[in-house]
C-alpha cells in the first residue's frame, strides 16, 4: 500500500512538472505584456513585473488597430469553419455510407489535398482571387481557406461516421425515413462530438493562418491578427510589449471556444444504441 502511494505521488509530481513546463511560456507571455519596455529588455529577467502597466495594450489598440484585426479574424474563421463543417459533413457521409466507383481514389485525393503544401498553392490561388477582383478582401480569404479546412473536415469525419452503427440508419429507413432524413435525424445528432471537434480545429487553423493572408491582404483594414502581429517586427527590432499583448488577446477567443465546447466533445454516444 505504501509503495502504491509513492507511485501515485510520483505520477502527480511528474504531472505537476509537465504542467509547469507547458504553461510557463503562457505565463511569460502574459507578464511580458504587463511590463515596461525597459524592464522587458533587462539582462536579468524578472519573473514578476516590478510595476504592472497596460501601456502595451493601449498601444496595441491605438497604434496597430488591433480590434479591427480581431474582428476580421473572427469573421473569416467562423464563416469558413461553418461552411467547411456543413460541406465536409455531407461529403464525409457520402464517402462513409455510399458505395460508388473510385471511392478509394476520392478518399486518397482528399488526404493529398489536405497535405498539399501551401507554398505550392498560393500563387495559383492568388491569380484566381485577383482575376475575380477579390484581392484585399475578407471574401477572398473566405474562398481560399476552405482549400485546407474542407479536406481536413472530410478526412476526420469519414472515420467518425464509420464508427456509427449502420443498423441505426437501416432501422430509420425501415420506419419510413429517406436517406437524407436518416442523415439529418440519426447520423448528425450522433456525430455532433466529431462535428464540434472538427469545427474547433478548423477555427484554429483559420485563426492562425499567415501565408495566404500575407499574400492576399495588403489593406490594413482587412488584415487579420497574424498580419498585425507580424508588423510589430521590423528588421531585427521587436516591439516585445505590444507583440506579447497581441498574442495574449489573440489566444483568448480560441481558449473560450475550447472551454465552452469541451462538454460537446465527448465520445461513446452510440454505446448501447444497438443490442447484440
Amino acid at each position: 500500500m505504501k509503495k502504491r502511494s509513492l507511485n501515485i505521488y510520483g505520477v502527480y509530481a511528474l504531472m505537476a512538472v509537465s504542467l509547469v513546463y507547458a504553461l510557463f511560456p503562457v505565463y511569460w507571455m502574459i507578464i511580458t505584456s504587463l511590463k515596461k519596455s525597459g524592464e522587458i529588455i533587462t539582462i536579468v529577467p524578472t519573473f514578476i513585473p516590478k510595476v504592472v502597466v497596460f501601456d502595451n495594450y493601449i498601444a496595441l489598440f491605438k497604434k496597430y488597430k488591433f480590434l479591427t484585426a480581431v474582428s476580421n479574424s473572427l469573421t473569416v474563421s467562423l464563416v469558413v469553419s461553418l461552411v467547411s463543417v456543413i460541406v465536409g459533413f455531407m461529403a464525409a457521409y457520402a464517402l462513409a455510407r455510399l458505395n460508388f466507383r473510385s471511392k478509394g481514389i476520392v478518399l486518397r485525393s482528399v488526404l493529398f489535398a489536405y497535405l498539399m503544401p501551401k507554398a505550392v498553392l498560393f500563387i495559383p490561388l492568388y491569380m484566381i482571387i485577383t482575376n475575380l477582383g477579390l484581392n484585399n478582401t475578407l471574401l477572398g480569404l473566405c474562398l481560399i481557406y476552405p482549400t485546407f479546412t474542407i479536406p481536413y473536415v472530410i478526412w476526420m469525419l469519414v472515420s467518425y461516421l464509420k464508427s456509427i452503427p449502420l443498423s441505426l440508419e437501416e432501422a430509420a429507413i425501415i420506419d419510413g425515413c429517406s436517406r437524407t432524413q436518416s442523415m439529418v435525424r440519426i447520423v448528425l445528432p450522433l456525430s455532433m462530438p466529431g462535428v464540434f471537434s472538427t469545427f474547433i480545429i478548423s477555427v484554429t487553423l483559420c485563426w492562425n493562418e499567415y501565408l495566404y493572408a500575407i499574400v492576399m491582404i495588403h489593406d490594413k483594414a482587412a488584415k487579420t491578427i497574424p498580419l498585425i502581429i507580424s508588423e510589430m517586427i521590423v528588421g531585427d527590432v521587436f516591439a516585445w510589449g505590444p507583440l506579447m499583448a497581441g498574442a495574449t488577446i489573440a489566444s483568448i477567443p480560441i481558449l473560450l471556444i475550447y472551454l465552452f465546447s469541451s462538454n460537446k466533445v465527448v465520445g461513446g454516444l452510440t454505446v448501447g444504441g444497438v443490442k447484440g
